[in-house]
């Protein structure tokens, strides 16, 4: 599809020839996102229709108390380091952005009085701006107001690399205007097909400028608000104990008439996935449960108490295996794992060839996950047919063998293969996890009978999904030859998502590990088709960026991809969440009720 055709279809929706419908489908065919299609046509002056469900609830409380269950509890409440999905649902029950993504991927007002098009006045022509206007009468949990002085500090606050704020990318590069008390302009430096980044889902969250004012730059993790957190969300703070507990009262000024539903909501961590599993669907002491990596076997078990469901909400969220390119056992310029080092046998392609054949995504994924993952080559995965073609999968034990033979890789007295002083032996880490075990099982498994050992490592989540610089066993440091854990893909454009892979969102030491590439691979050709990707208004070839970008980082096989991994919920049979595939678990927590 051409531009003039591009246009001849946005015609058509503004007249009416052409259902918006049917015109989002057309493109998505064509590899874009819904999100993205919607957002051309709201570049172009024709507004969304959809809303928010409708709420249920007659009055604000009443509902009693809502118990949600996440078996990795959250350490720290501030949602611009917030590095695991733990911590950014928790933050989102305290604070909010301008605007939140539903199941549908469509764009809604949250702190927002509406959502930026051409129609209103929101949107530039050249696409280089954005206006927000804000609601009004919003308060801070502390009884301030809402203003777009806090809209401007969140931006100067995040931009700012002292800051080691890992959301520094979606700000630095912007500027934010202040136009009256409540609207803002931001502008970008050249024109951007997806704008709806700074301030919107869960890298937008707003934060109180008189609050985190004073911690501002370097002083950033020394501010007490990132454990007693001060927001305009539907609950606030009562008690918070990292790593166990938080529990919060509904916010008596909450901007959205009769919200929230329940009185109070308690959120418990520690344990494991199958006995968070057990708490909602066979025990019934808890509402819901976050992220069960369960095998499927004893879901459907559970599921028959008749007590609650699991749900399963499909975007693009991935499990995978890194080959650390970089060498985590000697350090360079006073650090490990360094940019500037090479890992001594995961630099040659023949042993990472060998690990992708030594890995039975297939049967992983159906024997343990079932209805929770789909075996995949790809890293970026959805929708359907944003898919890349390109990439296969296969598990072969033989064709490991000749691969690392032929690369002279030598099989030792102790079975162990060398070259050169090196050997195949590797450190393997992930979380603490029945079926992440087992997966390791199954891989170290099948390297046995290549010749290559690997020592199994599992890691309490709340230390290796943490955050703590100071700890040398989170996924951030990556002190290890391999680690397996999900990415998620937190809005429905995948320029974010694939950001992760960049040279410039290098995890290490200068930063505090607060950037997003884990992995620290790095290619040149991959950066270059991403800064295209951000400036690139025509969908068939922004979508052709994307898909060959995914071709790069799978291609070069330090990044193994698993199986793609609809998120699962354990729903008690009478709660009513409003849930998103695209947006943090909490991204509605006003309009979440209870059946009596």
């Amino acid at each position: 599809m051409n531009e003039n055709q591009l246009r001849t279809l946005v015609e058509e929706v503004r007249c009416g020839a052409l259902p918006r419908r049917r015109f989002i489908e057309q493109l998505v065919g064509l590899g874009l996102t819904a999100p993205m299609a919607s957002m051309i046509l709201m570049h172009e002056g024709i507004a969304q229709t959809s809303t928010m469900p409708p709420y249920r609830g007659t009055k604000r409380g009443g509902g009693g108390t809502l118990r949600l269950m996440y078996w990795q509890a959250p350490v720290h409440l501030n949602p611009h380091y917030a590095g695991g999905t733990k911590d950014q649902d928790s933050c989102r029950i305290f604070y909010e952005p301008l605007g939140g993504w539903d199941a549908e991927g469509s764009l809604i007002p949250v702190l927002a009085a509406e959502v930026p098009t051409r129609a209103n006045g929101g949107l530039s022509a050249d696409g280089r701006s954005v206006t927000w206007k804000l609601k009004r009468g919003v308060k801070w949990h502390d009884g301030r107001d809402f203003t777009a002085d806090d809209v401007i500090f969140t931006w100067q606050y995040a931009g700012d690399p002292a800051s080691a704020m890992l959301t520094v990318n979606v700000y630095r590069d912007i500027k934010v205007v202040k136009l009256d008390s409540h609207t803002v302009r931001v502008e970008y430096e050249r024109p951007t097909p997806f704008w709806a980044e700074p301030f919107v889902g869960t890298w937008g969250l707003i934060l109180p400028k008189h609050v985190f004012e004073p911690f501002a730059g370097a002083k950033s993790r020394e501010n007490p608000a990132n454990l007693k957190p001060v927001g305009t969300g539907p609950y606030r703070l009562l008690d918070f104990k990292p790593g166990d507990m938080l529990r919060a009262e509904a916010n008596p000024n909450y901007h959205v008439p009769n919200q929230p539903f329940f009185d109070a909501l308690e959120l418990k961590g520690g344990g494991d996935a199958t006995s968070a599993a057990r708490s909602v669907l066979q025990t019934g002491e808890f509402d819901l449960a976050w992220n069960l990596s369960v095998e499927d076997v004893i879901l459907r078990q559970l599921e028959s108490a008749g007590r609650g469901k699991v749900h399963f909400h499909e975007g693009s969220d991935l499990e995978f295996v890194a080959l650390n390119p970089t060498d985590p056992w000697k350090e360079v310029d006073g650090e490990r794992a360094n940019a500037k080092s090479r890992h001594p046998a995961f630099s040659e392609r023949a042993v990472r060839e060998a690990m992708s054949l030594l890995i039975d995504r297939k049967s992983i994924a159906e024997a343990i996950y079932g209805r929770g993952a789909i075996a995949t080559a790809n890293f970026l995965n959805n929708p359907v047919r944003f898919r890349s073609p390109n990439p296969k999968f296969e598990f072969n034990i033989e064709k490991a063998n000749q691969a690392l033979e032929a690369a002279g890789w030598k099989r030792g007295s102790d079975g162990i293969r060398a070259k050169g002083g090196t050997k195949l032996k590797f450190v393997f880490q992930t979380s603490v996890s029945g079926p992440r075990q087992k997966c390791q099982a199954i891989i170290k498994d099948a390297c046995g009978k290549a010749g290559i050992e690997l020592e199994l490592k599992s890691v309490v989540a709340a230390v290796y999904f943490g955050g703590d610089f100071a700890n040398p066993d989170t996924y951030q440091k990556f002190w290890a030859d391999m680690q397996m854990y999900t990415t998620t893909m937190t809005q429905p454009d995948p320029q974010s998502f694939m950001e992760q892979f960049t040279s410039w969102e290098l995890s290490q030491k200068s930063n505090k590990w607060a950037r997003r590439n884990l992995t620290r691979w790095q290619n040149a050709d991959y950066d270059v088709a991403h800064k295209a990707a951000q400036a690139e208004i025509d969908p068939v070839k922004r979508a052709a960026l994307f898909i060959r970008m995914n071709d790069l980082v799978v291609g070069d096989q330090h990044v193994v991809p698993l199986f793609s991994r609809p998120r699962p919920y354990g729903v008690s049979a009478k709660l009513r969440p409003v849930l998103s595939a695209w947006d943090n678990t909490t991204w509605a927590l006003g309009y979440w009720t209870r059946e009596t």
